[in-house]
């Protein structure tokens, strides 16, 4: 067989897979769970990641289920205004930036490959154990599902693990890895239909890690009852933790007293949480970046080759980048072997300054800048605190070094 093997049919395996199939390149996709369906809680898709996704026709879909972000707003934990500005076509870009449920963005993708290559081409219920490789192919070893007993082996021309942050693919390569680095804050996350606040497109970071911070913005748009869906993530700096899983359930009691005064006049904080649907825990967690991610006919891909912490709406966006350069290099050189190398030379340094950029100096440095010059209080004016020159610098910062510069996106 002469497909490309992707493990894995989330963002980034089903963005390759539409990719690749437009480059009239034949791929499967293989999905650990016996149904894809639409998980999660929101995301942010920047100019970059919607350039990407615009040029394989999917834009009008998005625009369907997503909000068009318009503002970033920055306060602090009184509620008091620190920076504001435009982001997407709002900010002069030429692709807009979309804040979108993640299971609403699977879906997309998923029914746009579907509806290109042919239902057969995504099975489901096959969990990856393993890659082997001989110079004409890979055999790629599933089971019928997590802890299945039933073993089958598929192959092809090459192997992609799109299989996330448990790769089983990156721990046959690095099986002495280790645990994840934490970063010291938890997280919890929640959606919860509100009425709209502030531009009703806002991305708003408020807050900071020490003493509690949130980020907010909405994912769908206001249904005959007035309410949107919005997104929230709930950030505080602790020493305890529990193992990563984007599934795992969270209790109110741990985290919502840091924001039980948290009453704006645009919003009532700790009833919007309470308010919510369910709430989810995860830990701010990376990896240390690998020194490489090819290995002859084998490769990694989004949160298999750089698990980032979930910061600056870059997960999705990077594995979103990596389908366009790998599908590229499969283009360029008939050899898979060399196309892989070339592949992992253009991705794998620009990964890894964000992902060690995220460690030390994050998007909303701008909040921890104003916290640590007040000293936690109330300001009677942001100038006596900082200069917009500053705050516009701190942000523009971040953007060039995740590539989303409007430099960068026009170059």
């Amino acid at each position: 067989m002469d497909d490309i093997i992707i493990v894995g049919g989330g963002i980034g395996g089903l963005t390759l897979a539409l990719s690749l199939h437009a480059a009239k390149i034949p791929c499967r996709v293989f999905e650990s769970a016996p149904e894809i369906k639409a998980v999660g809680v929101g995301i942010n898709l920047l100019p970059h990641a919607t350039k990407e996704l615009a040029a394989l026709g999917l834009e009008p879909a998005l625009a369907r289920v997503a909000i068009e972000t318009a503002d970033a707003t920055f306060f602090n934990r009184f509620g008091q205004l620190i920076y504001q500005e435009p982001l997407g076509r709002a900010a002069g870009y030429d692709q807009p930036q979309f804040s979108i449920h993640r299971g609403d963005l699977q879906m997309v993708l998923l029914d746009a490959f579907r509806a290109r290559a042919g239902h057969e081409r995504i099975i489901t219920h096959r969990h990856c154990l393993g890659v082997e490789q001989d110079d004409s192919g890979v055999g790629v070893t599933f089971s019928d599902g997590p802890g299945g007993s039933a073993r089958s082996t598929v192959r092809g021309r090459v192997a992609i693990a799109c299989d996330g942050i448990n790769s089983a693919i990156r721990k046959q390569f690095y099986p002495d890895e280790g645990e994840p680095r934490y970063s010291g804050v938890n997280m919890w996350r929640g959606v919860t239909r509100w009425k709209p606040m502030l531009s009703g497109a806002s991305m708003v970071r408020a807050g900071w890690l020490s003493h509690g911070k949130m980020v907010i913005y909405p994912i769908r748009a206001a249904g005959s009852d007035g309410l949107q869906l919005i997104n929230w993530v709930a950030e505080i700096e602790t020493p305890h933790y529990r193992k990563r899983d984007w599934n795992r359930e969270g209790s109110l009691a741990d985290f919502i007293g840091p924001f039980a005064d948290w009453h704006f006049d645009w919003l009532d904080v700790p009833a919007f949480i309470r308010a919510a649907d369910g709430v989810l825990e995860f830990p701010m967690v990376d990896q240390d970046p690998l020194p490489r991610w090819s290995f002859g006919r084998i490769t990694l891909l989004g949160d298999a080759a750089h698990p980032m912490v979930p910061r600056g709406s870059n997960g999705a966006g990077q594995a979103i980048l990596d389908a366009r350069a790998l599908t590229a290099a499969l283009q360029q050189d008939a050899d898979p072997v060399a196309a892989l190398a070339a592949y992992e030379k253009q991705r794998l340094v620009a990964t890894t300054r964000i992902v060690l950029t995220n460690r030390s100096n994050p998007p909303d440095a701008i909040l921890r800048e104003v916290f640590e010059r007040t000293h936690d209080r109330r300001f009677n004016s942001i100038d006596d605190v900082i200069s917009r020159d500053e705050l516009v610098a701190l942000s523009e910062s971040y953007k060039q070094i995740a590539g989303y510069s409007k430099d960068a996106l026009r170059g």
